[in-house]
């Protein structure tokens, strides 16, 4: 029989891509959202407020539930509260309950705490865990880095995507060699198949590609996806990275020793981004885009 799978959101990115990425394994999926934005295909929509179930969810019994969309322990607890019965819970959780100032790379047992770059967004983050663990303790928590490939609604790669499209020279903080680490959402989602066919005894893992990239080299790889060769300008430190460049001046790296102890194969950056890119010239208009070109054309040219 198929699996039936409970993913929350299922409207844009992540969620999107992990209720489409089951729909394609043949699983049965339900998508818990309000209803208000365009809905993934093949799903069943489950239509809902998740602070406001009342028994929608008590006659279901799920094989996974995929919780993206838990931001705080008010999340979890509601729908935990809620639903019938399940055999796994999965949460996406973020590697920004890390705080900046401990040793790195950040390992699952390390300390978590506010992130200065993250602040709220991470401790609400380490809140949804904790209340998580306490209900369920063989809950499995993953903590990403960031997360790229189609369906990506942030303006990160599609912002060097439309530089290179238009031809301009990029921006670069400082010297260029800050450190990224990224993640594809489709090795997420196979990562969350081998979680559930595997049921590892470990129940928090850091996930991520273990090799990081210069953000000079990620630009030169998003220029290149693309067709065009980057040409570079260096940006004062005294100026503001987030004004003009979609990551924090924060370089970070998370152990994923674990990780790679049951999926050794991530998705080469390149080919992931050229993923990413055929899906952005195609849906451009499902990105959030930030402010950074009137910036740069008003303070840095």
């Amino acid at each position: 029989m198929a699996k039936k799978i409970l993913v929350t959101g299922g409207t844009v990115f992540v969620s999107r891509f992990v209720a489409e990425y089951y729909v394609r394994q043949g699983a049965e999926v339900y998508v818990l959202n309000r209803g208000s934005k365009p809905q993934s295909e093949g799903g069943a929509l489950l239509q809902a407020d998740r602070h406001d179930l009342k028994d929608m969810l008590k006659g279901y019994h799920f094989d996974a539930i995929l919780d993206v969309t838990s931001y705080d322990a008010a999340d979890v607890e509601d729908l935990l509260d809620a639903v019938g019965s399940y055999d796994a819970y999965v949460l996406i959780s973020s590697s920004a309950v890390y705080p900046e100032y401990v040793a790195q790379p950040f390992a699952e047992e390390g300390p978590l705490g506010e992130n200065r770059f993250w602040k709220k967004y991470g401790t609400d983050k380490i809140e949804a865990e904790r209340a998580l663990l306490q209900r369920d303790a063989k809950a499995y928590i993953l903590r990403p880095p960031y997360l790229y490939g189609p369906m990506n609604n942030v303006y990160r790669e599609a912002f060097v995507f439309d530089c290179a499209l238009q031809n301009r020279k990029f921006y670069l903080p400082k010297d260029g060699q800050m450190k990224l680490q990224f993640f594809h959402v489709e090795d997420l989602c196979r990562f969350i198949d081998v979680i559930l066919e595997q049921k590892p005894e470990q129940h928090i893992f850091n996930v991520g590609n273990q090799e990081s990239v210069s953000v000079r080299d990620w630009v030169r790889l998003c220029y290149q996806v693309a067709g065009k060769e980057a040409e570079f300008v260096t940006v004062a430190t005294d100026v503001e990275q987030r004004k003009y460049f979609p990551f924090y001046d924060y370089e970070y790296y998370l152990d994923v020793t674990a990780q790679e102890s049951l999926m050794q194969e991530t998705k080469n950056l390149e080919v992931g981004l050229r993923e990413a890119f055929a899906w952005y010239v195609e849906n451009r208009e499902q990105v959030n885009r930030k402010n950074y070109f009137e910036f740069i054309d008003d303070n840095l040219v």
